[in-house]
């Protein structure tokens, strides 16, 4: 029983100052740091201005964890709040002790329960009422703020939070609540103790599939505290690692990660925060040492057909948890041996380190070391593997197989190589459909890493099928996602995808700014993908602004750039606007070449979308009238797919061609309609290259549609600026908020105001009001 609450000894949450030490200049931080930072220290200025100058270089730039304990935050905002909570009696003190423990670092709503059964005075809380620090509620009590709960728990004596977790442990009696009552036992103990770690294990297992990271993750840490085995110390480490990573918080999971031997949750993590190249690299050594491990000991021995039967708590024997990689008794793969799993799930992450790279030729060694280890290359791997040697039809079995299994309620990396997969092959209604089915399975299992992450390879689907303001607005979401979990690899792909919905919307300021973002972090990570990405997006900026020039030097880059610099994904997706851009200068005959091997792929995979393409293309190499054939097959075969888009721009260029033939009556109507989808896209300098054709033509061409409501004129990205502002945001904050800087910021508020018609932000306040009413 709780019985008394010691005043604690002097504060020693930080080492004294030295004599000289002076305030140090705070460190500029990256972008993902100080949206961790505002998430650490509970959206507190104060703190966060605190931890900012606490920071290390390497933290600042988002090189090293950032601190994961309350007192390494902001040991001087903790300091006032627990002078605060020193204030009050004894009996509040106390009160708020057994509240603060029920709730902090594990939620177990067992409070009223605990005050019950050891008959404790509550009237005390009204003190903290009085103080403004606390107050009662339905279920207990309610803390300030997050600060305030922390000074409660961590004020108290050491024997008085033991005293109070095992009241708490007590009360706890029902099935579902044995986690949290192996939690509060385990807080409660002395020392080490091996019969409380095995308790805590097991119970983390319970949490973990239940998909509770959170708790999982809190009781793996506790029965690492409390084991006395450092095999079996590091292995628990691990798994809270692991859980740290789902629920979001990527810091701490580096740092726990640190402490531990597991090379392969090392890669892991630096997939989507390190070196990619040093990802795989790590990913494929784990796949190799776990494929010739031996079974460890208590694994269930194979089956007749040789496969293993696997615990439904796959993680318990492996340190890799089952929903990061992805695991074959959840995805139907064959497992062959024992070690099998973790080999599936080490080969399906380095099979996407290879993607982010561009180094798509190691997915050959991947595949490789799956044969070596007797299993099918998982998700993606077999496919690119086999694109890259040229076996295009092997490819596109294998791609179509992983694009396959998009079922519902699947796993959530096997949904996302289902999405990647359907985007090789052209099918991007089964790509945004496996995405957000993969997302939807990760909130679900409690996966928050791993939403983001689907939600980059959706972004895709949604461009290309002509819904660029969800597109842009589902990745602003996402960008903000993978700050907040650590995933700065992944935000930089994001920043790559939304210079590309810039360049589409003719936004030039921000397609460059963002395009400099996402290439200075890729180049420096040895991220392809996104640096490939942004690229292509200028190019893309600049074939849409009929800087032709500029638009294939840029393209022939790409083409020439190396793992790390570049994408031959990228690269071949960008060769029907390299082909236009490539015939407007002159530069017809390696425009042939890409064409043909883009042709040999289209016609390889069967996607209308990409034979569509491949059609307009020959049109545009083909002379005079002998191309108009052409772009009727062209359009004939955007009819069957999906890419409404690039459909409205094979109109703009037959229209154009329409016209030099003198085919005036067909060339206005393909004009029209072209400018009509570019309109709907919110692609104004698309749509203006098809008003100067007809205007060439001769015909009239009518200003964009006036009978919308004036928030439809904005772009997603001009819309979300516009609430901001709104809502009473400067313009700093508001960059804060969407990782730009003021000046673009700033342009984005005069864009607003031109296509709105106003000048104020009163008037913005006003028109956004009624447009809602509307």
């Amino acid at each position: 029983m709780v019985t008394r609450v010691n005043p604690p000894s002097a504060d020693r949450t930080s080492p004294p100052a030295p004599p000289d030490a002076g305030p140090r200049p705070a460190p500029a931080l990256s972008e993902g740091v100080r949206v961790r930072v505002l998430r650490l220290v509970y959206g507190d200025p104060r703190a966060a201005a605190e931890l900012v100058a606490r920071l290390t270089e390497r933290q600042a730039a988002g090189l090293d964890p950032l601190p994961a304990e309350p007192a390494d935050l902001a040991p001087e905002t903790l300091r006032a709040h627990r002078h605060e909570i020193r204030a009050l009696p004894d009996g509040t003190r106390l009160v708020l002790l057994l509240a603060a423990a029920d709730q902090y670092p594990v939620a177990t709503h067992a409070f009223l329960r605990a005050v019950a059964a050891a008959r404790l005075d509550t009237r005390p809380l009204e003190a903290a009422e009085a103080a403004g620090i606390a107050y009662a509620t339905a279920g207990g009590v309610g803390f300030r703020d997050a600060w305030t709960r922390i000074a409660a728990y961590e004020t108290a004596a050491p024997a008085d939070r033991r005293d109070a977790h095992r009241l708490l442990a007590r009360v706890l009696h029902g099935a579902a609540e044995t986690p949290r009552r192996s939690w509060h036992r385990g807080a409660g103990a002395l020392g080490p103790s091996a019969r409380l770690a095995a308790e805590l294990t097991a119970a983390a297992a319970r949490a973990r599939a239940a998909g509770d990271p959170a708790l999982s993750g809190a009781l793996a840490e506790r029965a690492a505290a409390l084991c006395t085995d450092p095999g079996e110390r590091s292995r628990l480490l691990a798994h809270a690692a692991t859980d740290a990573w789902h629920r979001g918080d990527g810091d701490r999971s580096r740092a726990l990660a640190a402490r531990t031997d597991a090379d392969a949750l090392t890669g892991i993590l630096a997939l989507r925060t390190g070196h990619a190249g040093e990802a795989f690299d790590a990913l494929l050594a784990g796949a190799v040492r776990a494929a010739g491990a031996r079974p460890a000991p208590g694994d269930p021995p194979p089956g007749r057909d040789g496969s293993t039967a696997r615990p439904a708590d796959s993680s318990v024997t492996s340190p890799v948890a089952p929903h990061e990689p992805v695991a074959p008794h959840e995805s139907g793969e064959a497992a062959g041996s024992a070690p099998a799993a973790p080999v599936t799930h080490l080969l399906a992450r380095a099979a996407e380190a290879a993607v982010y790279t561009g180094d798509l030729r190691r997915c050959r060694e991947a595949a490789l070391a799956a044969g070596q280890s007797g299993i099918d290359p998982p998700g993606v791997l077999g496919g690119i593997a086999a694109a890259v040697d040229g076996r295009y039809e092997d490819a596109r079995n294998l791609l179509e197989a992983t694009a396959g299994r998009c079922g519902p309620g699947g796993d959530p990396t096997l949904l996302l190589h289902a999405g990647i997969a359907a985007l090789m092959l052209g099918d991007h209604t089964r790509a945004a459909t496996a995405t957000v089915r993969a997302a939807a399975a990760a909130r679900a299992r409690g996966v928050t890493a791993a939403v983001s992450q689907a939600m980059e390879f959706r972004a895709y689907a949604d461009f290309w099928t002509g819904r660029p303001r969800a597109a842009e607005a589902a990745a602003l979401d996402a960008l903000r996602q993978a700050y907040a979990t650590g995933q700065d690899n992944g935000a930089c792909h994001l920043q790559a995808a939304l210079a590309m919905f810039a360049a589409l919307t003719g936004d030039e300021a921000l397609c460059r700014e963002r395009a400099a973002a996402a290439r200075s972090y890729a180049l420096a990570h040895a991220l392809g993908l996104p640096a490939a990405l942004a690229q292509w997006a200028l190019a893309f900026l600049d074939l849409g602004s009929g800087r032709f020039d500029a638009a294939a030097a840029r393209l022939r880059a790409l083409a020439a750039s190396g793992p790390g610099h570049g994408h031959r994904a990228i690269r071949h997706l960008a060769t029907p606007h390299y082909v236009e851009a490539a015939v407007r200068t002159g530069e017809t005959r390696v425009a042939r070449a890409a064409h043909a091997d883009y042709d040999r792929w289209a016609r390889a995979v069967g996607s209308a979308d990409d034979l569509a393409l491949s059609a307009r293309c020959q049109a545009l190499l083909t002379p005079g009238a002998d191309a108009v054939e052409h772009y009727r097959t062209a359009l004939r075969l955007h009819a069957e797919g999906t890419r409404a888009f690039e459909r409205a721009r094979t109109e703009l260029l037959f229209g154009s061609a329409l016209r030099r033939l003198r085919r005036r009556t067909e060339a206005r109507d393909r004009l029209h309609s072209a400018m009509e989808a570019f309109e709907s896209f919110d692609a104004p300098h698309c749509a203006e290259s098809a008003r100067a054709e007809l205007r060439a033509l001769g015909a009239p061409a009518a200003p964009g549609r006036g009978d919308r409501r004036p928030t439809v004129h904005l772009t997603a990205q001009q819309l979300l600026v516009a609430r901001m502002a709104a809502d009473g945001a400067t313009n700093r904050e508001i960059a804060a908020r969407l990782a730009l800087s003021p000046r673009t910021i700033d342009h984005h508020l005069r864009g607003v105001f031109t296509r709105l018609g106003i000048r104020s932000r009163i008037e913005l306040v006003r028109l956004l009001a009624d447009a809602d009413a509307g």
